[in-house]
Order: C-alpha cells, then structure tokens, then sequence
C-alpha cells in the first residue's frame, strides 16, 4: 500500500509498505479521509514521532476492509470513524474511565502507525460505526471535535452565559459550535485572522472581534455590560491568547486551556493578578476520552453529525493525495501554503 512515511523530523517519503497484518480483535481499516492536525505540522517536521518510521495521522475515518476473529458488532464495508488513542486498560486512571490519563497508553500516529496511508489497523474497540448520512470528510472530523466536548462537559455551560472562544482555527471552530449548541449569548470569537472569523460567524458567532485592529478586552467589556465572558475557551495555544482568554473573563469566571505549549509557559503580570485577585477557574482540558470507551464525546457528536447540527463543509478547505504530504508539510511548516482551514488526505484517490 501507499503509505506517507515519517523516517525523521522533516524527512517524510511516501512509498510502498506492506498492508499491516491483523489479529485476533482488531479491524483492517481502509482510510477513505485523514485530516491534518496542527500538532501533525510540528510532529513531522520539528520533534519527529516516538521512533521511527512511522506512519503519521490520527484524525480520520475509513471503511471496514476486515476484522479478526471474535469481532461481532463490525463487517466489511462499515463506515467508521476511529478513535487514536489505545489505553492499556490496566491502570488506575484507565480503570476510573479516565483515559486520556493512561499511565502508559499507546496513540496512532505517533507511538504506532498512523492514517496517512492507504489501510490501518486498530482494536476493534476503537472502531465505531457512523451512520451512511456521514460522510468520510464529517468522521474524520469526530477525534478534533472530540476534543473539544470533553473540556465543554467539565464547565457545565449555563443558557445564557456570555462566552468568548479565542483562537478559530479548526478547534475554535468546534467550540463555537458547541457553545452555541449550550446556549452561550452573546458567542463571541476573538482572533486575528479575519477568514477565521469569518468562518467563526457562519457558524453563529455573535461578535468576531480582531485583537490587531481593535481592543479586544475593551470590545469583550463593552459586549457584555462592563462584566467579560463566564467562559472563555483558549484554542489559540499561545501566549497572548492564553492572556487575553484571562482578560476577558469575568470576576470569578472559568478560563479553559485547550492550546498546546511547545515550550515555557509565562503570563502577563496584568493576566496573573486578574487569575488571582478575581478567583479566576483555570480548567485544562487533554484528549478527548471516557466512559464508554472511547468517550461520551465521540458518541453525541455522531448522534449530532447523524442530526445535521454539526457544520463541518465550510472547515474543510483543501483536499490532496497522499503523494502531496511532503510539499504540503513543507509549506506548512514555512507558512507559504497560504489561507486554509482544514486539509485533509484521501489515500485511495
């Protein structure tokens, strides 16, 4: 099979590799769509996976090719999305149903094979069934959907609380969403691309304000009665976003941290004292997984892609084969790709 094939940071060649061989409790999964992760970019091109190679990809969904023995509740010709992450099932954290919490789990795409290839295969446990109205696009993008509701069902979101999502890429794409869905008002995205929020106010944003051309706490302020947002939803993982997610938010509010940090992590001397002097909720949000395995998470947001509540067209701007990954990476990684929201793979063609 074709495979996108990750031999050191930077060096990703596509080639043939053999179909992987299943066994007793996993499935054979024929990938139809795999999208590109923001932390893909710095995985293939700056810390490498955990050996190597490796395939890289873990958001994506596929067609049942085959299952091993004592696989009953799955056939070929499935549709299915499939969740990444393989817990040992042992631990406590793993026993609790906390699974993101594992003590020594396993992940497609970085610590085993991934889906920028033609097959993959997983335990059957983390192959779930979506229905025929979804399409592959809309389940390859259950895992970052995921994500997100796992940090929204720690806040208890209250009908009418004021939220602020800061940063609308891919993630903040899906909290608008879901806030929306919990019936935040005003909704509002705060980013300085102005396609994002464009995007961010076709899927319901109330006010879409742009920290580079205006005052941001000042508009959040003034939107909201002088008080800031109950909830402010940190997707953007940087450092003006983690402090203006925290300016924004009001006396004794939440502020939940969903952006990665790829090095060490200072707040702005205004930003701390507010986190202190106003008993500001710092909640962090990791992965996407719980009871029933893989999550309640993965299982609504099928129940709601089944009901057409979920946008996902307007997220998914570029397509490519996978011969295309190591350009794209590239570019990627140089910022020369340009405007784009969501690229996604379809290894058969």
């Amino acid at each position: 099979m074709k495979a996108a094939v990750l031999y050191a940071p930077g060096d990703l060649r596509v080639e043939e590799v053999p179909v992987p061989v299943i066994g007793a409790g996993e499935v054979l999964v024929r990938v139809m769509a795999a999208g590109i992760c923001g932390s893909d970019i710095g995985r293939v091109m700056v810390t490498g996976t955990y050996s190597f190679p490796t395939i890289p990809g873990h958001e994506f969904a596929g067609q049942v090719a085959a299952v091993g023995e004592g696989v009953t509740h799955l056939a070929p010709g499935d549709k299915v999305a499939v969740a990444p992450l393989m817990p040992c099932g042992k631990c406590e954290w793993c026993q609790a149903g906390k699974f993101s919490l594992c003590d020594t789990y396993d992940f497609m795409g970085s610590r085993s094979d991934g889906a920028f290839a033609e097959y993959l295969k997983a335990p059957a446990q983390n192959v779930l069934k979506v229905p025929d109205s979804v399409s592959y696009e809309e389940a390859a993008t259950i895992e970052p959907a995921a994500i997100i509701l796992h940090g929204i069902h720690k806040l208890n979101l209250a009908l009418g609380d004021a939220v602020a999502v800061v940063g609308c890429g891919a993630l903040g794409y899906f909290a608008l969403q879901f806030a929306k869905l919990s019936g935040a008002q005003p909704l509002i995205a705060i980013d300085v691309d102005d396609d994002k929020l464009a995007l961010a106010r076709a899927v319901g944003a109330d006010i879409c304000i742009n920290p580079a051309k205006e005052d941001a706490v000042a508009a959040v302020r003034a939107a909201t009665s002088g008080r800031g947002v109950a909830v402010a939803l940190e997707c953007a993982g940087s450092a003006p976003g983690r402090d203006l997610s925290i300016l924004v938010t009001a006396k004794q509010g939440k502020v939940m941290l969903y952006g990665t940090a790829y090095g060490d992590v200072t707040f702005a001397e205004k930003a701390f004292a507010r986190m202190v002097r106003e008993e500001l909720e710092v909640v962090g949000s990791w992965n996407s997984y719980s009871l029933p395995f893989p999550g309640k998470e993965w299982f609504d947001i099928i129940a709601l892609l089944a009901k057409g509540r979920l946008k996902i067209g307007p997220l998914i701007t570029h397509r490519a084969g996978l011969e295309e990954a190591p350009a794209i990476f590239k570019a990627l990684k140089s910022r020369s790709f340009g405007p784009y929201h969501k690229i996604l793979f379809t290894p058969q063609g």
